[in-house]
């Protein structure tokens, strides 16, 4: 067997099982962490909250539900986002027509 061969087998073997170290610790980390999730869900369900806070940079990304559809565009029409969660967070649905209600 070549070098580069065995070289590659072993890299492989071992991707593998880490792979499989990180399915079996998400596992893990599912079932022990089942309790508190329950409790945190009776902890919103009693505070009655409504939404989830995303993230905590601007106003539009804290509560999507609850934002402007103007409000990225505050500055300028054409400004850059200058906020990281404003590109990884998808627009609300645009209703047809303006004070039709969003589904």
């Amino acid at each position: 067997m070549r070098k580069s061969s065995a070289f590659i087998l072993v890299t492989l073997a071992g991707a593998a099982i880490l792979c499989g170290l990180l399915l079996g610790h998400a596992r893990y980390g599912q079932a022990r962490d089942r309790e508190s999730l329950e409790a945190a869900a009776a902890l919103a369900g009693s505070l009655e909250l409504t939404d989830l806070c995303l993230f905590t940079e601007a106003c539009y990304t804290r509560h999507p539900a609850m934002a402007d559809l103007h409000a990225p565009f505050q500055d300028h029409p054409l400004a850059l986002e200058h906020f990281p969660s404003g590109s990884l967070l998808t627009p609300p649905p645009f209703p047809a027509r303006p004070h039709e209600p969003a589904h």
